[in-house]
């Protein structure tokens, strides 16, 4: 059986290596958290959400198929908790029954009593899983989910959960282990079999008045050597038996991890959902676009880090960046450019990770990754100076990028002066630009942005900080041309008066 709630053809894998430029990412998005909202201080949940939204999907079938499974699970609440609680069950269970499989112990006998013991344990537990799939069928229109439904209707009926249960009762062997051999070679034992005892119909008192003719062998007391031959004699007869219940165990504990992985990613989707509500923030699922496509538009787009750090409702910004492949954001210092910049890739994380989007609204292409180049304090090694190393990080996550790729700058080469930064900005960006990739860039530097501007292209859109006549800053990122000033005096009057 095969769980399939992320991938409709493939097996989530939270363990899969991370893009090369994961802590960058981390750090400058701040999705820590994220994380922590997602998880709400269960460890496995973080593990999955920090590998969903860092391993993201650029197949806009798979984004939508996510979509839809948890668009179900957000108005079946319950549905989503009884299926989680389901594997977490299995595992606690496991846990304090001792209940373990060793691939290195090769024991017919250990394999076999270990094999059906979680058999047992779980068979109510399969029973409770194909309840809930007859329950929810009808209720859930996600293709993911109606497809994990009739899987679990149709792998579970009544009739094979009741031969499993009798199976496994049988393999207690309460009256021994029945085996058939006949003789080989020199009259040695060959062909050890398992056996199924035979159902005699008969009342009893006609069964012990009428038994069959047998003969018997019992084991004088403490002979050692007798009971090791007795034991590998029922080892040769369970053989074939001991590998089909131990492959079956494995395989109803591989399926109840998967289903806890899967379902792990929809339950911190749903915490992270009700984290953001909670602040009064709107969310809404993204409509993602083919990767040529280049565009990104939103509305009320907003930093969900930040939401969730100040807790607050905070301030979000429309764009419309259709056919658009550099968008170069300036204005006045401290008015939200930064953040605006974070809530673009959060927003694109979110969307291609298959879940909704903080925003009103949004529409955007998927991208083969999401990379970051943000300004960085002194090293405090003092290995390189600051330009220094702006430039070998540049040079680095160039290396990563790829047609298409998704690059945010935030005040990237202003670790040197305005002439120098503005010229190797240009060049770099123009370079990026032929290569197919597509920038956000937030700068202070006139230079740069008017050299764009002056140019005319119309791939080119540009946002400027809103800063009202009295030097009030609403936060607010608005269509505007760059201009020579940042208001530095804004901040100069705010710290020495007039």
């Amino acid at each position: 059986m095969k769980v399939h709630l992320l991938f409709p053809d493939r097996d989530f894998a939270p363990d899969a290596p991370l893009p090369p430029n994961a802590d960058d990412l981390t750090a400058d998005l701040g999705l820590e958290v994220l994380w922590e909202a997602m998880a709400r201080g269960d460890k496995f949940l973080r593990k999955v959400a920090r590998a969903a939204l860092l391993n993201t999907s650029t197949d806009p079938a798979v984004i939508r198929y996510r979509q839809a499974v948890l668009q179900d699970f957000i108005a079946q609440p319950a549905l989503l908790e009884g299926l989680y609680a389901i594997p977490l069950e299995f595992l606690e269970r496991k846990r304090q029954q001792l209940l373990w499989i060793s691939k290195t112990r090769t024991s017919p006998t250990y394999l076999l009593s270990s094999g059906r013991q979680l058999l047992a344990a779980s068979l109510d537990l399969l029973g409770k899983l194909r309840a809930l799939a007859d329950a929810y069928a009808p209720r859930v229109s996600s293709a993911g989910l109606r497809r994990f439904f009739a899987m679990l209707q149709e792998e579970l009926s009544d009739d094979y959960l009741k031969t499993v249960k009798r199976h496994v009762e049988a393999l207690k062997f309460p009256d021994g282990v029945p085996l058939s051999a006949r003789l080989g070679k020199g009259n040695e034992g060959a062909g050890y079999f398992l056996c199924q005892r035979p159902q005699d119909g008969r009342p009893l008192m006609r069964r012990l008045l009428q038994r069959e003719p047998s003969y018997s062998y019992s084991l004088p007391p403490r002979d050692n050597y007798g009971a090791r031959a007795i034991g590998e004699l029922r080892n040769r007869g369970l053989v074939r038996a001991a590998n089909a219940v131990a492959q079956a165990a494995f395989h109803v504990e591989s399926f109840f991890h998967a289903l806890r992985r899967e379902l792990a990613f929809y339950v911190a989707a749903e915490n992270l959902r009700q984290a953001l509500e909670a602040l009064g923030e709107p969310v809404s699922f993204p409509t993602p676009r083919p990767m040529e496509a280049h565009t990104f538009r939103a509305r009320g787009l907003y930093d969900a880090g930040l939401a969730l750090t100040m807790r607050a409702k905070v301030v979000g910004n429309e764009i419309d960046a259709a056919s658009k492949a550099l968008i170069i954001i300036t204005g006045a210092n401290r008015g939200g450019k930064t953040t605006f910049l974070r809530s673009v890739g959060i927003a694109q994380l979110m969307m291609q990770a298959g879940l909704f989007a903080p925003a009103e609204s949004m529409e955007a292409n998927v991208v083969p990754g999401v990379f970051t180049h943000f300004k960085r304090e002194e090293d405090k090694a003092m290995e390189s100076g600051k330009f220094e190393e702006e430039l070998r990080r540049m040079s680095q996550t160039v290396d990563w990028l790829s047609p298409h790729a998704l690059l945010l700058c935030n005040e990237s080469f202003s670790a040197t002066n305005e002439r120098e930064g503005s010229e190797i900005a240009r060049q770099v960006v123009e370079a990026l630009l032929a290569a197919g990739v597509k920038v956000f860039f937030v700068t202070h530097f006139y230079e740069f942005a008017r050299h764009f501007h002056a140019a005319g292209r119309a791939d080119t859109l540009f946002l400027r900080a809103e800063r009202l006549p009295d030097g009030t800053r609403t936060f607010k990122i608005k269509p505007g041309a760059p201009q020579p000033s940042n208001h530095g005096k804004d901040l100069y009057r705010q710290v020495f008066g007039q």
